[in-house]
């Protein structure tokens, strides 16, 4: 941790990363295309302006800080043009990618659909997966293959109550927005260099599912349309197994029956680490992968 640590992103979950990181002892600076209005509540010291179209931001990030990129890396010419500027490299860079890198135009027909584990292809066609192999390749970032992330004020009962989401066969992969945090910190001090990680509580669940025990626990309805796609299941085992992470929402139920009962103070709240700051990351409403 002697090695200071950029969040570059400081969206729902460069917040919480923050918060956490500073807990545990690490020196976090978080970024923000306009810091002043995007980064209240953190300290002005621990405040930097990035922007990744904007290559005079870049000389603000400090020489031999560790890196936790946590919006998507495109365009490409960008992140390359952004890396070359890493002299020397940093200590250590992980990269928030998405289970949607998994989503090749050959999906399987079989249900439940198998277990895809970090061996499946990926789409080498997205811009995202290109910047995100760029850096891994190049700079030995790692990657993790994040499922659809959670927390309080990120709620699926919402997305539910919304008509967002609603009753079907697919399959949805999720992890808490907490334990995502601490998984990055995991894997910036015990990860391999150059690998990737699925990022998952490693339970998939059906929409079917979930939504009768939102009706169940908590008369939550939806008028969403059905989905029929089969979605996936996203094995964790690697996780798991190199880095010995130990979940701390591995319930869902549970965890929503927390959000559900705490939602409200967080909300009137305002700085407890869970609001919204810039939507580069892809932050808002359902996460990408989830209908």
């Amino acid at each position: 941790m002697t090695s200071p640590l950029v969040v570059l992103g400081s969206g729902y979950t460069g917040r919480v990363l923050h918060r956490t990181g500073t807990s545990e002892g690490w020196t976090v600076h978080a970024t923000s295309r306009n810091p002043l209005n995007n980064l209240v509540g953190i300290p002005s010291g621990q405040r930097l302006r990035f922007d990744l179209e904007q290559p005079s931001t870049w000389l603000n990030i400090p020489v031999g800080a560790d890196l936790i990129w946590c919006f998507p890396a495109t365009p490409l010419e960008q992140v390359q043009a952004f890396a070359r500027t890493l002299e020397p490299p940093p200590r250590r860079i992980v990269v928030l990618g998405s289970t949607s890198s998994y989503d090749g135009p050959r999906q399987s027909t079989e249900y439940p659909p198998p277990w895809i584990d970090e061996s499946a292809p990926i789409d080498r066609t997205k811009p995202r997966v290109q910047g995100e192999e760029y850096l891994r390749n190049e700079l030995g970032a790692i990657v993790l293959h994040v499922a659809g992330i959670y927390g309080p004020g990120r709620n699926p009962l919402d997305w539910i109550r919304q008509g967002r989401v609603g009753p079907s066969r697919k399959y949805v992969n999720l992890i808490h927005v907490e334990d995502l945090a601490a998984i990055c910190l995991l894997t910036l001090e015990h990860g391999k260099f150059g690998e990737a990680y699925n990022v998952s509580d490693g339970q998939p669940h059906t929409w079917n599912e979930i939504c009768v025990t939102a009706q169940q626990r908590w008369d939550v309805t939806t008028t969403a349309k059905e989905n029929h796609s089969s979605g996936k299941r996203i094995s964790n085992a690697k996780l798991r197994a190199e880095l010995g992470y130990t979940l701390r929402h591995p319930d869902l139920y549970e965890s929503l029956a927390l959000i559900e009962s705490s939602d409200g103070v967080e909300a009137e709240d305002g700085q407890n680490g869970f609001q919204q700051g810039t939507r580069r990351e892809g932050t808002g409403g359902v996460p990408s992968g989830i209908r």
